[in-house]
């Protein structure tokens, strides 16, 4: 079975750069009851998973998503706080930080393996997508509505939906690290 140390240890590099504590145990606590949820019994196993069944993955894995797009959106984050002038908004570093580790929590329950070498939608993910039960998972362990909105609101769900900003951030390096490989798919991707 997957152990809290072994979400800390998945992710240290992220959690270490939340400062609020109770954020950083609140991020483990989702994901642990995720892959309690899901049936993921070894870290090793869980690396294997995709990170999305939409398109193909070309190997990407839903564990190196998360964190690629936790580090993209902290690093547009930065580009603007290291270049503006002024900055229009505040950004929450925190929560934008525990909105990229959690936006896709969801995937825990929605996808599983077919026995059979290969992934498929679990009954919990035809019935609803990662952002919702995601979001539901996240409001269980007592995070705030601003962190929900991120979770609930960086995929097809929060168009035309108002959005903290870190939502933006998460949602843009989420796309970034997804449409390259529909472009791939659909030979749109100019090399």
């Amino acid at each position: 079975m997957i152990e809290k140390k072994d979400i800390e240890n998945l992710f240290a590099k992220w959690l270490d750069q939340i400062s609020d504590k109770s954020l950083r145990d609140k991020v483990v606590e989702v994901w642990f009851q995720g892959c309690k949820q899901g049936n993921w019994d070894t870290i090793e196993k869980l690396k294997t998973m995709p990170f999305t069944l939409a398109t193909d993955h070309k190997n990407v894995s839903f564990i190196n998503h998360t964190q690629a797009v936790t580090e993209g959106a902290i690093q547009l984050a930065k580009a603007q706080m290291e270049n503006y002038e002024f900055m229009p908004y505040e950004i929450n570093m925190d929560r934008l930080i525990v909105g990229g580790l959690l936006h896709d929590v969801g995937k825990l329950v929605e996808i599983e393996s077919d026995g059979a070498g290969s992934w498929k939608m679990s009954a919990i993910g035809r019935c609803m997508r990662h952002p919702v039960y995601g979001l539901t998972m996240a409001k269980e362990a007592g995070l705030d509505d601003k962190i929900l909105n991120v979770i609930g609101c960086h995929a097809k769900e929060g168009e035309g939906a108002a959005q903290v900003v870190e939502t933006i951030f998460v949602h843009q390096a989420d796309f970034a690290t997804f449409n390259p490989l529909v472009m791939i798919k659909n030979g749109k991707l100019i090399t």
